[in-house]
């Protein structure tokens, strides 16, 4: 409990970020048609754009996701943290100032460059810093409810939406996000830290309370070196793969998160553009559809699976949430009337068991000087399925919204998103987990010069 206690300010930051985040997510999409397509329900070149922005958004963080992984094993989680966090505000500020079509193209360059770098590395570098103080027994049910804590910001930030407008929605997401890098910078205690390093990227100050047990390990294993190279702490593609071998359960894991990223993505550029084109959803009921997935998810976070994870174990609960995620996103590929998609959306109650449960079975395949590299790994794989989704979705959907589609189909391509979440899981039913091992590196490179 007490281990629990210690991470309320990162609770709080992950709460901040992500309020700031979700809030603008059911307005984008009429702001996207407005700038692009004023006074029209379906525009190609909406969808298009966005799916291109996916696609080059997931080509950087292929690469930088590994990276900050990596060196937030030895520069600190909190000291890569205030990088997106800093990123992230930039964006909004611009749709808080105006919305027509050159602000938008500004926005929409501007988001791309910064997401390269911001997105999911936040999560990522949370996921870490939990696994550097929470011991293995407790983390699937930790990560959980973290995973709930950024649920909860999604229904907050959602249901403001709805009582705001547009212009509102964007500036009180920029002063959030501003809150959350300054309570971030004051309130947070380091996790990890290495004091052999002469220059760090951010100098930090601090009594070094926050110290995960683990770096005593972590140092044992690291050679010293007065003249590090920030980019020489990238892994290499050999490094990466060494690390996946290093385990079968980790390898499925990657397949897992893989498709499952694949299906996630291709849904999130897909499904608000259906439901636009077939329903005429608004920024009002998009929000609405949020706040109820967002409400059911919280809840089975921070309450149900708690309760279940200790019963079934991660690798159960795995398959459990990735089986609800084929049943909704099918469910949304057909719906025939407008109250379709918001029972789909309860689903959130089971499917949200996915992510939490696959980072805890990866996090336990490392040693505790390696959770950066491997929750970094992870969502460098994920980032790849992030390249190829949009690029595969995105055409289909405007093909089948249109008036060219081969058969009259709009939710075809959903249902292929729902193909995909089924490889997932099909892949998680075989996954056997491995029992964790010790605090001890799994691939023994050096990434500096000594």
């Amino acid at each position: 409990m007490e281990k629990l206690s210690g991470l309320s300010h990162l609770f709080m930051t992950i709460f901040l970020h992500n309020f700031s985040t979700f809030m603008v997510i059911p307005a984008i999409t009429d702001v996207t048609m407005s700038a692009l397509c004023p006074g029209r329900d379906k525009c190609s070149l909406a969808i298009y754009l966005t799916g291109f922005q996916q696609a080059i958004i997931g080509l950087g963080t292929l690469v930088t996701m590994p990276l900050i992984g990596n060196m937030s094993d030895k520069y600190g989680r909190k000291a890569l943290l205030t990088v997106p966090m800093s990123l992230i505000i930039v964006p909004s500020a611009i749709l808080a100032y105006s919305r027509t079509r050159n602000f938008f193209y500004a926005y929409y360059v501007v988001r791309t460059l910064m997401a390269m770098v911001c997105e999911g590395s936040v999560q990522c570098l949370a996921l870490a810093y939990v696994a550097d103080n929470v011991p293995e027994s407790r983390r699937a049910s930790t990560f959980g409810i973290l995973s709930g804590i950024a649920s909860s910001a999604f229904v907050c930030g959602n249901l403001s939406t709805r009582f705001l407008s547009t212009s509102s929605t964007f500036q009180v997401s920029a002063l959030v996000a501003i809150a959350a890098l300054v309570y971030m910078r004051f309130f947070l205690q380091e996790s990890i830290i290495d004091e052999q390093i002469s220059t760090p990227i951010l100098t930090y100050k601090g009594n070094g309370k926050g110290k995960g047990k683990a770096n005593a390990a972590c140092f044992a294993h690291e050679i010293p070196s007065k003249n590090v190279q920030v980019f020489k702490s990238a892994p290499s593609l050999e490094d990466m793969l060494c690390l996946l071998k290093s385990s079968v359960t980790l390898s499925q894991a990657a397949v897992v998160a893989f498709f499952y990223s694949l299906a996630e993505v291709g849904l999130h550029a897909s499904l608000m553009y259906y439901l636009k084109a077939q329903f005429h959803f608004s920024k009002d009921q998009f929000a609405v559809l949020m706040v109820i997935s967002g409400i059911a998810g919280t809840v089975s976070q921070l309450v149900i699976m708690p309760l279940l994870t200790p019963a079934l174990g991660e690798a159960r609960l795995l398959a459990v949430g990735l089986f609800f995620t084929c049943v909704h996103v099918f469910l949304y590929s057909i719906a025939w009337t407008f109250w379709v998609p918001y029972v789909a959306s309860m689903f959130s109650l089971l499917f949200v068991f996915s992510q939490p449960c696959m980072r805890s079975i990866v996090s336990k395949q490392v040693g505790s000087c390696e959770q950066g590299k491997a929750q970094g790994c992870i969502s460098g794989i994920s980032s790849f399925a992030n390249v190829i989704s949009p690029l595969v979705f995105s055409p289909l959907t405007a093909l089948f919204l249109s008036e060219r589609a081969p058969f009259p189909f709009p939710g075809f391509s959903i249902m292929c998103v729902g193909f995909a979440s089924m490889i997932a899981f099909i892949q998680s039913l075989m996954m056997r987990t491995a029992p964790p091992i010790a605090n001890q590196k799994v691939v023994n490179s050096n990434y500096v010069d000594a």
